[in-house]
């Protein structure tokens, strides 16, 4: 992980808002309602933090109902961002 990294997340709200949903493994499906984000807002989001490593699917092969779970990098970027909003 590299404050590259952190910036990246702090950037933008749907990236903050997305990382901070998946503690546990997430449909993109039930990110979108749990975060008041439209679907496809969520969807490109989630291309984005895969492509960055940060989040990682776990049923690739499946066309819909993918599971998106934080990766090892995107479980401390979590981590630095709440930390630094707290302080805020």
């Amino acid at each position: 992980m590299s404050w590259d990294d952190v910036g990246y997340v702090m950037a933008s709200k749907n990236r903050r808002i997305v990382l901070s949903l998946l503690e546990e493994p997430k449909t993109p499906t039930i990110l979108a309602k749990a975060a008041d984000i439209n679907l496809a807002n969520v969807s490109r989001t989630l291309t984005e933090l895969e492509r960055n490593g940060l989040v990682v699917c776990l049923t690739p092969k499946k066309r819909v109902g993918r599971i998106y779970s934080l990766t090892k990098k995107g479980k401390e970027v979590v981590g630095k961002v709440a930390k630094m909003e707290r302080r805020e």
